[in-house]
């Protein structure tokens, strides 16, 4: 097998992680705070040790990419707790909606007349997701408050994304890594005010923490880091989007959660939206946004 053939395994091998995410923080029993806390203090420990260049000196700019990192991995986990995967993970990918909003702003990039149109595909895709009103499950105990904790997960990507653009425009693209591990150790701490005291762990519970933190982050953002150097950025994005694909699949095979019909349509407007503009940008690799 090729080096490229085996770090596009790898890729897809990371999404599949990524993917677990949803149904692995409703299979802990604990709450929101209580998981995004134990999973990014497990996910410290392995990112520092999986991936040699997360130990570089912190920046200032590397703290502030690393909290808006720790805001998109904390609210993930308690809207996870509150809604449905599907709602989390689709809510989340809408994060270009909201780069096309920030970015004239904050990097000085116009939007294309192109990007407005794949903005207003996103807004609708979102919208869906606040029509009507979704029942309680015993997975998903207040959708309508997850659903905007993990709209406000996809705006903290949103500003990661743009500080690590802003990085790279500077010449310091391999903060990346130290971002990652910053924003695990802040979410830890910002969490754990929230989180004390803790129950008892029971041994299944010790073991999910263990395997969020170790292989659903810390591999798969290994995997992902080795993989981008090789894997050219089209193909990357395209297979990243196995995540959101499965993500829902997992949390129905193990819960039995199946999401409604707007957040079905609304996912694949996201994801269709993302996936355009994806393959729109890799076209023209100068182009802002």
């Amino acid at each position: 097998m090729t080096v490229r053939g085996r770090h596009t395994l790898g890729l897809i091998a990371a999404a599949v992680l990524f993917s677990t995410g949803g149904a692995g923080i409703k299979s802990v029993h604990l709450n929101g705070p209580q998981v995004a806390c134990l999973r990014a203090l497990v996910a410290s420990v392995a990112v520092a040790f999986l991936l040699p260049g997360a130990r570089q000196r912190w920046s200032r700019a590397t703290v502030l990419v690393g909290l808006a990192y720790s805001g998109a991995m904390s609210l993930f986990a308690i809207a996870n707790k509150l809604t449905t995967a599907a709602n989390t993970i689709y809510l989340q990918a809408a994060a270009p909606l909201y780069i096309l909003v920030l970015a004239p702003w904050l990097l000085k990039e116009p939007a294309r007349r192109r990007d407005l149109a794949l903005l207003g595909c996103l807004a609708v895709g979102l919208l869906l997701f606040f029509l009507g009103s979704e029942a309680p499950l015993a997975t998903a105990t207040d959708p309508a408050k997850g659903n905007v904790l993990a709209v406000l997960s996809g705006v903290s990507i949103a500003f990661m994304m743009i500080g690590l653009r802003a990085l790279a425009r500077h010449g310091d693209g391999g903060a990346a890594a130290p971002a990652v591990l910053a924003g695990n150790v802040i979410a830890f701490a910002m969490n754990l005010p929230t989180a004390l005291p803790f129950p008892r762990l029971a041994p299944s519970d010790v073991f999910i923490l263990l395997y969020l933190g170790v292989f659903q982050i810390g591999l798969a953002y290994a995997l992902l880091a080795r993989a981008l150097r090789h894997v050219p950025a089209l193909e990357a994005s395209m297979l990243l989007l196995v995540e959101p694909a499965l993500n829902p699949v997992w949390a129905w095979l193990i819960h039995g959660e199946v999401p409604s019909s707007h957040a079905i349509a609304g996912g694949l407007i996201i994801l269709g939206a993302t996936a355009t503009k994806s393959a729109l940008d890799t076209r023209e690799p100068t182009a802002s946004s």
